[in-house]
């Protein structure tokens, strides 16, 4: 698996029982505190690996520091973040390299295992398969209220407890229930990874609009203006493979297209394996909406309903 699939990440085979997952992905802060700073990125880099069906194994920090302006103090708390959001994925930190840089920037380069048989693609979605979403959305834009000084405590105390929480759980149950087609929502907004999926795995989705969980506040920020450039940049880029049926809401389209940091997984699951995949991801804690279906009409384009 290599770059020009668009999946989550690279995976290389070793033998046959056993597939190495590569993937690095480092940012510039989306919050405030650097311990928060540093469990976020940790957790969106390592996210990748348990979409392609796999766990991570190691994982080496990336850290860009401006450290002739800063204190040190903050990039301590910074990694101090990243480790102990990789000590509890169970993954072993082995090391890594810095850079002085005028911009702050951290995350992590991760390497999982997987068997090649069990791995996870965005090109493993079929026809009849319902679409089941584990994070809420609106993490884009509640950051950009953050900047904007407009972002309550509420608002942003829920947005960092979805960005922290690992996939690690969903990744679980995903393996459990033998799903084949996932992906996690990260910048190109659930439309924008949508859309990949349907093109890879050559199938329509169908997404119900008001079936999507979006962050308590972040629509009455989106409505105030506060959606990330980002974010209307991956609707302009979807926008000639998207049909909207119904009265449209443009707020909530803005939110179906927000860039999320470290979001939920976007899964295809058999309509006979729900149950059991509903009551695996409850066990562990997982609150999953069912937003949609995969059908065989329209391949590679998407479906939102109102």
């Amino acid at each position: 698996m290599g770059a020009d699939t668009a999946d989550d990440a690279g995976v290389f085979r070793l033998s046959d029982d056993l597939a190495l997952i590569q993937t690095v992905d480092f940012f510039t802060p989306i919050v405030n505190d650097p311990y928060l700073f540093g469990q976020i990125a940790a957790a969106n880099a390592l996210s990748d690996v348990w979409a392609m069906g796999g766990r991570p194994i190691t994982a080496l920090n990336i850290c860009c520091f401006p450290v002739k302006e800063m204190d040190t103090g903050v990039f301590k708390q910074i990694l101090a973040g990243g480790m102990d959001k990789v000590h509890e994925a169970g993954c072993a930190l082995a090391g890594g390299h810095s850079v002085e840089d005028p911009e702050l920037k951290y995350g992590l380069s991760v390497t999982g295992v997987v068997h090649p048989e069990k791995l996870v693609t965005n090109a493993g979605l079929k026809p009849g398969q319902v679409l089941v979403l584990t994070k809420p959305l609106g993490t884009g834009v509640i950051a950009t209220a953050l900047k904007a000084g407009l972002a309550s405590p509420g608002a942003l105390g829920a947005s960092i407890e979805v960005m922290t929480a690992l996939n690690a759980p969903a990744g679980e149950a995903m393996a459990a229930c033998g799903v084949s087609g996932a992906t996690d929502i990260t910048g190109f907004g659930l439309l924008g990874h949508a859309l990949e999926m349907a093109t890879a795995s050559g199938v329509g989705l169908e997404i119900q609009a008001p079936a999507v969980p979006i962050l308590a506040e972040a629509r009455d920020m989106a409505a105030m203006g506060l959606v990330p450039v980002g974010s209307h940049a991956n609707l302009e880029h979807c926008s000639d493979r998207i049909s909207v049926q119904g009265e449209a809401d443009p707020i909530l389209l803005d939110l179906l297209a927000d860039a999320q940091t470290s979001g939920g997984m976007l899964m295809g699951i058999d309509q006979s394996r729900m149950p059991s995949a509903v009551e695996m991801l409850e066990e562990r804690g997982v609150i999953a909406a069912v937003i949609g279906r995969a059908r065989a009409e329209n391949p590679g384009r998407l479906t939102v309903r109102f």
